[in-house]
């Protein structure tokens, strides 16, 4: 087996000491450029990777970038949601060279101290948050440390802080002019939970659609979790207020939706359209197919990652991204499929 170069040999290749090459490593001063260029040459050639630990000894950097999910495992891989989400991420940190590290917890009364051991000296560069709710005390907990931190999502007070979002507003919007516009009259809601910001948004954007078609939702509204079995429930209860539409906050509760209307002996579109929010659940997985708002979500994760890189080399100045969303229009809401959706 090779023995894995180190500084001494790779010193000694370029004809410098071992501090010179460790200089050039970690962009330090006092290196002529004809100096740089033979070490650099012989990194290019032998393939020489400094140790992690020694480098983040050296720079005081971890090359790390920390991933904090405050939401329960089991619902974490349930959801198609955060695969993409993660996807992006570490995408995006292979590409800037740095390694990605998941952090994994339940909200509770001990979520202070466990972020206190993720932001704790040497750990990370800096932090991605996801999956926060509205009055969140990780994100007051996080504006109180030094550590980067950029959030996935619209925090209640966005205003201070950097973060990437979707118009969650504007495609809700766009979902409720499209049932109106095929004629639905009693549309309903199957609203995300109200305890997150994309819930109210989602919420608010549907139903500031339906004032500008004229139309109302009456008490055709029930709350879900995310949760393919709160959709369903909430379906279920919905069908007494016979409605002839449904706009579904989330994928993952239209899949629970569709199915309660088959259970009710009913059809999709033909007695209900049914309309969704996130474009995560492949379309031929359900029947009919979902019509859905779609949202950029492995560019949401590549774009943090970007800006929490900005945020770790400086920037000071809180900037709020918001991607546009996109209607992919299928049979379950009973108008012509747009090409290739």
């Amino acid at each position: 087996m090779t023995r894995p170069l180190n500084l001494e040999e790779v010193g000694r290749r370029a004809g410098v000491s071992r501090s010179t090459v460790s200089r050039v490593v970690n962009g330090g001063p006092n290196v002529s450029s004809e100096t740089k260029r033979r070490v650099e040459a012989v990194i290019a050639e032998t393939g020489y990777r400094p140790h992690a630990a020694a480098r983040s000894l050296a720079s005081n950097s971890t090359g790390v970038i920390g991933l904090v999910i405050p939401s329960a495992v089991a619902t974490l891989f349930d959801d198609p949601y955060f695969g993409r989400l993660i996807l992006g991420i570490s995408s995006a940190t292979n590409e800037v060279d740095m390694t990605l590290a998941l952090f994994l917890f339940g909200a509770g009364p001990d979520e202070s101290s466990i972020i206190s051991r993720v932001v704790a000296p040497g750990l990370v560069d800096g932090v991605i948050v996801t999956a926060t709710t509205r009055g969140d005390p990780l994100i007051d907990h996080m504006q109180g440390t030094s550590m980067p931190f950029v959030v996935v999502g619209r925090p209640d007070n966005a205003g201070s802080t950097f973060c990437v979002d979707v118009d969650n507003r504007a495609g809700a919007r766009t979902a409720a002019l499209h049932l109106a516009g095929l004629g639905r009259r009693r549309p309903a809601l199957i609203a995300a939970p109200s305890n997150t910001t994309a819930g109210v948004d989602r919420r608010s954007g549907f139903l500031e659609g339906l004032a500008e078609a004229g139309l109302s939702i009456e008490d055709r509204i029930a709350e879900g979790d995310w949760s393919q079995e709160s959709g369903r429930d909430a379906m279920a209860r919905l069908l007494a207020e016979r409605p002839d539409a449904v706009f579904v906050a989330s994928d993952r509760m239209a899949v629970g939706a569709l199915r309660a209307i088959r259970e009710a002996g009913l059809h999709c579109p033909g007695d209900i359209s049914v309309v969704s929010f996130d474009g995560i659940v492949p379309p031929d997985l359900t029947a009919p197919r979902l019509t859905s708002v779609v949202q950029p979500v492995t560019e949401v994760g590549e774009r943090a990652v970007r800006l929490l890189t900005a945020v770790i080399a400086g920037a000071s100045t809180p900037e709020h991204v918001v991607f546009p969303t996109e209607l992919a229009v299928r049979e379950s809401c009973g108008a012509t499929p747009t090409a290739g959706a």
